[in-house]
This record gives structure tokens, C-alpha cells and sequence, in this order.
């Protein structure tokens, strides 16, 4: 069966936008020619989560340094490093901040990326929790039952390290992926058993919610973040980048000399009040630091374990990513 569908538009419009868009191409070209410089956009990804992107994005900073560049940035929220990394792998986005476990999934995926640089490790800024009264003691005491993560994250990875610490495999358990906020709700609903989550979440339901923590991050999983680029924006723009990177090492010194002003201008941002911002903000350094080969050395073990989990569709060599040189 043949499905005919009418055109959107007559051959008569298109034609008309053809024409203007080719005018509008000469003119352009003109202003080039005539030196006139070319205003850029620089797309940010970044997630409400402890990110120095997402403070960078209430100070205003990087509009502000990127303006003499010509340069405009624009800002796009995504739930969580996964969905984030697939916005830099489908090219909405060219800049973006994740933890250690998206970049696996992302390198897997054929994604082309760039490591700018990194969070140094913040092992408690991750854990399993249940609730205070709950039966379970131990992350042995998961086997059969139902832990809510948000698939592909930092604590994806912590979540099949601590299992394996216990004695146990991925498919002991009944993973359930769900968003941070979902979670949340299933979390305090009942409707599951555990929940494996990183902050300011972490901090959040500590505060909030009657919780107790399984196991965190603590000599199972370092948890680094990572700070990438689209490797072809990387490769038209490090100009962009190194105006970046600058920022970030910036707003870090600040964050960690200045900890209640910093809580006070992400609370509205994150959603939360500020001494949980400022509770989450404290187990991190926020050192900025360039990504270099060495450090990737665990970026290797988290893809090694998920595939040894058949998480993974194929093996991969986490140093076949290329590395941004800020100094450069």
C-alpha cells in the first residue's frame, strides 16, 4: 500500500525561500568580506545539580567574557548527564558538564566528544539510601528487591560496584530507572526499595526525608565529573573553550572561599533552600583541573565493569577520546 502524503508547502513558497535564503547568504558573505565579525552561539547543557556551569549560568559570567569574542550563549536544561550527553551526540548542544559513568555510555554510542576537564573525586556525593526504617541493612540485603537510579549515571556505576562489593551481581537486583525527581517520589511513596541518587539530591532527602544511607561512594566509586565538548565546536573554537575553562577554575576558588554566598545564589536555581546547597557544595572541592590521560584511568575500570555487566553493547578504550589542552 502506497501512502501519498501532500506537500507542506507549494513549489511556488519554496522556491520564494530558496530565493531569500540565497540572498540572504550573499549578504551575509558580504559582511564577512566586509570584516564585520560573526556572531557564534555557544549551546551549554547543564543539569540542576552541583555544577559550576550551573552557577556560571546565575552569575552571568561567561556572557560576559564571551561577549568581546562575539560570542552568545545559550542554556539547556537536561534531567540528567545521560540525556545530556545525547543532546551533545545529536548536536544540540556543544558544551556540557556529566558525571564519569555518561561518558562511557556516550563513547559506546560512536558520540564524538571532547574531554575539557574535570571535578577531582567527591565519593559522598553519592550513596544508596533507604528509608530510616527500613529492614535492609546491608547492600546484601538488595538481592530481589526494587533500586530506583537514573540509568547510565555516576551512580549506575556505583550501584554495580557496591553490589559486587557484597557479594552480589547487577541481576540480583531490580533495577528500576528513574529520574532524580521520579525517584524522589517513588522513594517516599513506597514503591520502591532502595534509591541510588547524588547530590544536591543526596543532601535533599537527607534533610527532608527520614533516609538512611547503604553505602556511599566511599572506596568503591571516586565519582569525578567531567566538563566536555563536542568535538567539532572543540576543534572550530578553543578559543571558547580555554574562555571556559578560565571560568570554571575561577568559580571553583570561589565556591569553596565563599560557601554561604554561592548556596544563597543556587538555591532558586536548584529549587532547594540553601543549607542544603551549601551541605551538598561542601563534599565536593570543585579544583578544576585539565583532563588528562592518566586521569582516565577509571573512566577504563567504570567501562570495563559495565560491560563485564553486559551493560555495555562493546568494549572500549576510554583513552581513545581526545583531551582539550587548555594551555594550549
Amino acid at each position: 500500500m502506497r501512502i501519498h502524503l501532500r506537500p507542506l508547502f507549494s513549489s511556488a513558497l519554496l522556491e520564494r525561500v530558496a530565493i531569500a535564503l540565497s540572498i540572504a547568504a550573499l549578504v551575509g558573505g558580504s559582511a564577512l568580506a566586509a570584516g564585520e565579525p560573526r556572531q557564534d552561539t555557544l549551546r551549554i547543557g547543564y543539569q540542576k545539580s552541583a555544577s559550576l556551569l550551573t552557577l556560571q549560568k546565575a552569575q552571568g559570567t561567561l556572557e560576559k567574557r564571551l561577549a568581546p569574542l562575539n560570542v552568545e550563549v545559550r542554556w539547556v536544561e537536561f534531567p540528567a548527564g545521560p540525556q545530556l550527553l545525547e543532546g551533545l551526540n545529536v548536536g544540540s548542544i556543544d558544551v556540557g558538564h556529566v558525571g564519569e559513568a555518561p561518558p562511557i555510555f556516550a563513547q559506546a554510542a560512536g558520540a564524538n566528544f571532547v574531554y575539557i576537564g574535570n571535578d577531582p573525586a567527591a565519593p559522598e556525593a553519592e550513596a544508596i539510601v533507604v528509608p530510616e526504617d527500613s529492614p535492609l541493612k546491608t547492600v546484601a540485603d538488595l538481592k530481589g528487591k526494587k533500586v530506583a537510579l537514573n540509568k547510565g549515571s555516576n551512580v549506575h556505576y556505583l550501584l554495580v560496584r557496591a553490589l559486587e562489593k557484597a557479594g552480589l551481581k547487577y541481576s540480583d537486583i531490580q533495577p528500576v530507572f528513574l529520574a532524580p525527581a521520579d525517584g524522589r517520589a517513588a522513594f517516599e511513596k513506597g514503591a520502591i526499595d532502595a534509591w541510588v541518587v547524588w547530590d544536591p539530591f543526596l543532601s535533599a532527602a537527607q534533610r527532608q526525608s527520614n533516609v538512611r544511607i547503604l553505602a556511599d561512594g566511599t572506596g568503591i566509586a571516586s565519582y569525578q565529573r567531567y566538563y566536555l565538548a563536542a568535538t567539532k565546536f572543540a576543534q572550530a573554537r578553543p578559543d571558547v573553550l580555554r574562555v571556559i575553562y578560565n571560568e570554571l577554575e575561577q568559580a571553583g576558588k570561589w565556591v569553596k572561599q565563599n560557601p554561604k554566598d554561592a548556596a544563597a545564589l543556587l538555591a532558586p536555581v536548584w529549587g532547594i533552600d540553601t543549607a542544603t546547597v551549601e551541605q551538598a557544595n561542601s563534599r565536593r572541592s570543585y579544583a578544576v583541573r585539565p583532563a588528562v590521560a592518566g586521569g582516565l584511568s577509571e573512566q577504563q575500570k567504570i567501562a570495563d565493569a559495565f560491560f563485564a555487566e553486559k551493560l555495555l553493547p562493546k568494549k572500549i578504550n576510554a583513552l581513545d577520546v581526545a583531551l582539550f589542552k587548555p594551555a594550549a
